[in-house]
C-alpha cells in the first residue's frame, strides 16, 4: 500500500506520449522496499511503458569526501543489479543530477522521484520543476510517517512530536507490496557511467581522497540486511543498554538510512515482528527521534547553524560566552585527537577509523566541544565540520540534529553553570560512574592498531 500522504504531484503538466517512465533516485537508490519504486512501476505499467531509473553522481555534494563516495557506489553498483533482476534499467551518469533528470525527460512520459530534505536536494528538485515539461510526482519513502503529515511545524522536542506522529503511526506500519514490471526497459540504447571499478569512478569525479572508506561498513541493502539481522537476533532484546560505550547493542543502520539503502518501515516492521522487550525504545529512536531530525531540517532554514536553536539556548549560550575556559584545543588538535581526555579522544577516533561513533560518544564528544572552544560559533563549526567529514551518517538531518541537540535544541534548560549556561552537561565523572568506559577506550584501540 502506497498512502496518498507520501504522494506530491510537484507540476500540472499532462502526461505525453514518451519512451518510457522516469525514477530519478535522489535520496533512496534501493531496489527494495522502495515506495517511489513501487508506485514508479504502477504508473509504468498504467501508461504502458517500460520504467527507467536514473541515478546522478555530482562531484560536488556539499562535504562529501571519499569515504562517502565508496559507500554511496558500493550500493548503487548493487542496486543497479538487483533493478536489473526485475527488468529495469538503473542509468548512472556523473553529472548535476538535476541536469540529467531534465535530459531524459525529454523522452519521458512522465517522472518520478523520491524525498530527501536537505536544502541541495530541495534546490534539485525545484531546478526539474522549472524545466521539464511532462508530470513530475513525488513520493516519500525514507521517513515511516510522512514530515507534512506528522507536523507543520519546527517542533520543539521529541515529546511534542512524539504525540504526533503516534496518531498516525498506524496508518502508515503497513507492508508494501513488490510489483512487477509488464515492459523491461535493459535493452533502451541510453549511456551509463560503469561501475566496475569504483577507484576510477573516484579518480574521474575528483573528490578529497584524505579520508579513506571505512572497512567495518561495506555499502548497499545486503549490508544492511546482514547488520539488522544480527541486531533483531543478538542485540535489540539488550536496546535498554545502548548508552553503554563499553557494550555493542547498537544497530548500525544510520549509514544505510543515511543513503535510502535500507527502508525505515522494513526496519520498523521487521522490529515488530519480534516482540522483544527492546522494540518500544528502537522504535522511539528509529521513528520519532529520527523523524525530528527531517522535521527540523525541513522547517528550519538554518538547520546548519546555531540559528537553529530555541531562544533560551541562544540566550544563555550568549551570557556564557566570555567564561573561562581550562581547555582550549585548536581544529586541528581536535580532529587528532591531542586533547587531555581519553575518552574523548577514543571517540574521536572510532569515528575518524570506522565511520561511525557510539551515540552516547557522539552526544559527550559535542559537549566537550563546547567547553573546550573559544565561543559558540567556533564550537559549533567545529563539531558540525568533523562530524561532517568522518560520519558515513553525517551531512544529514540526523547529523544535523545531533550536533544541534549539543547546543541545546530538542532539550530542555537544565541548571546553570559555567560555559554552557543552561544547556544539559556531561562529564567524565560520569563516564566513569555509568560504564566500564576504559573498556571502550581500549576496544577502540584495538580497531585501530
Amino acid at each position: 500500500m502506497i498512502q496518498k500522504e507520501r504522494i506530491k504531484k510537484l507540476n500540472d503538466h499532462p502526461y505525453r506520449e514518451g519512451d518510457y517512465v522516469l525514477y530519478w533516485m535522489q535520496a533512496s537508490p534501493r531496489s527494495h522496499f522502495n515506495h517511489a519504486l513501487e508506485y514508479a512501476i504502477n504508473q509504468a505499467n498504467r501508461l504502458k511503458k517500460p520504467l527507467l531509473a536514473y541515478f546522478g553522481i555530482t562531484d560536488n555534494f556539499p562535504e562529501a569526501n571519499e569515504r562517502h563516495y565508496h559507500f554511496l557506489l558500493e550500493g548503487l553498483r548493487e542496486t543497479q543489479i538487483l533493478l536489473g533482476d526485475r527488468g529495469i534499467k538503473l542509468i548512472i551518469r556523473l553529472c548535476s543530477p538535476p541536469d540529467g533528470v531534465i535530459e531524459l525527460a525529454e523522452n519521458a512520459s512522465m517522472v518520478i522521484t523520491d524525498r530527501g530534505y536537505l536544502r541541495i536536494q530541495r534546490e534539485w528538485v525545484q531546478k526539474v520543476i522549472s524545466n521539464i515539461h511532462c508530470p513530475f510526482h513525488q513520493v516519500e519513502t525514507n521517513v515511516v510517517v510522512p514530515v507534512e503529515t506528522a507536523s507543520p511545524k519546527d517542533e520543539y522536542s521529541a515529546a511534542t512530536l512524539r504525540k504526533k506522529i503516534n496518531k498516525r503511526l498506524d496508518d502508515f506500519l503497513v507492508p508494501l507490496q513488490k510489483r512487477v514490471i509488464e515492459k523491461k526497459s535493459l535493452d533502451i540504447p541510453v549511456d551509463s557511467v560503469s561501475l566496475d571499478d569504483l577507484d576510477i569512478i573516484i579518480k574521474t569525479i575528483g573528490v578529497d581522497s584524505k579520508v579513506k572508506p571505512a572497512n567495518k561498513f561495506a555499502g548497499g541493502n545486503s549490508s544492511a540486511l546482514i547488520f539488522l539481522n544480527d541486531f533483531l537476533k543478538n542485540k535489540l532484546h539488550k536496546f535498554g543498554e545502548r548508552n553503554d560505550p563499553s557494550q555493542d547493542y547498537t544497530s548500525h543502520m544510520s549509514p544505510y538510512l543515511h543513503f535510502g539503502q535500507i527502508s525505515p518501515l522494513y526496519i520498523a516492521l521487521e522490529v515488530l515482528n519480534t516482540n522483544s522487550v527492546g522494540t518500544s525504545p528502537y522504535l522511539d529512536e528509529l521513528i520519532v527521534r529520527r523523524e525530528l531530525a527531517m522535521n527540523l531540517v525541513f522547517y528550519n532554514e538554518n538547520y546548519d547553524n546555531l540559528d537553529c536553536l530555541p531562544e533560551w539556548a541562544q540566550k544563555t549560550l550568549n551570557k556564557h560566552r566570555k567564561d573561562n575556559r581550562e581547555y582550549t584545543y585548536s581544529f586541528e588538535e581536535f580532529e587528532n585527537a591531542k586533547t587531555h581526555d581519553p575518552y574523548w579522544n577514543a571517540a574521536q577516533k572510532e569515528m575518524m577509523f570506522t565511520g561511525k561513533m557510539h551515540g552516547y560518544m557522539r552526544m559527550y564528544w559535542g559537549k566537550k566541544i563546547i567547553e573546550w572552544t573559544s565561543d559558540p560559533e567556533e564550537a559549533y563549526t567545529i563539531a558540525l565540520t568533523l562530524n561532517n567529514k568522518y560520519e558515513l551518517d553525517g551531512r544529514d538531518p540526523n547529523g544535523y540534529a545531533g550536533v544541534s541537540w549539543c547546543f541545546g535544541k530538542h532539550d530542555r534548560a537544565w541548571k546553570e553553570r559555567d560555559i554552557f549556561g543552561k544547556i544539559r552537561y556531561m562529564n567524565a565523572n560520569g563516564l566513569r560512574r555509568k560504564f566500564k568506559i576504559d573498556n571502550y577506550v581500549n576496544a577502540v584501540e584495538e580497531i585501530i592498531i
